[in-house]
């Protein structure tokens, strides 16, 4: 299997989290792919018209996107999904966990985008913001159910999406405010599939 990855892509990191949780990453290809939303990616965009990361391309020429898909699949090769909650109470919370996580991650690589134009648009950052601290009071406010959760793609997604505000938005303390969702934050960090795909800064 090929992916098309980059080391500072928070939702490569979601797909490489769960290969490593699984035991899967000496079965994947990871090929560097710079997938700028300024500049399309034409090779990639043979394979995702999206031209966006992650893109999975299988032994047999299937192409998977996005992370979403890329994961539950890897979590299907051995056996019986573990990180993919099979009944359906917990597969609820699980995905819906994940949609937060995700969308959370969206929100700050466009608060980003955003920050870095020419023209800000204040309308857009005010939101942005507001949105930002509702996620965290959200999360703050479930930290104890979720780490009472069996770790699962709820957990990555969050997970994800909190060390990219760390990575992206170094000098703003989100943690003094929400002490626990820091804690289980810690714990998520800690893992040794977390570890081993901390992002990085390669520009």
């Amino acid at each position: 299997m090929r992916l098309h990855w980059s080391p500072r892509s928070p939702f490569v990191r979601k797909v490489m989290i769960v290969a490593h949780e699984r035991g899967l990453v000496e079965r994947i290809a990871c090929v560097r792919t710079v997938a700028a939303m300024t500049k399309p990616h034409a090779e990639l965009m043979k394979n995702n018209p999206l031209s966006k990361i992650p893109t999975l391309v299988l032994d047999d020429g299937t192409v998977l996107y996005d992370s979403p898909v890329i994961c539950e699949f890897l979590d299907a090769l051995e056996g019986v999904p573990k990180l993919f909650p099979v009944a359906s109470a917990p597969r609820l919370i699980a995905l819906r966990r994940q949609a937060l996580g995700d969308g959370f991650l969206d929100l700050l690589v466009l608060l980003r985008d955003e920050k870095a134009r020419p023209q800000r648009s204040n309308a857009h950052l005010a939101s942005a913001a507001a949105r930002k601290i509702a996620v965290l009071d959200h999360l703050e406010a479930e930290a104890e159910m979720i780490a009472q959760t069996p770790f699962d793609i709820g957990h990555i997604a969050i997970g994800c999406s909190l060390s990219y505000l760390d990575f992206r938005y170094a000098d703003e303390d989100w943690r003094t405010d929400h002490p626990r969702l820091a804690a289980w934050h810690a714990t998520f960090a800690a893992r040794p599939s977390a570890q081993a795909t901390e992002p990085v800064d390669d520009s």
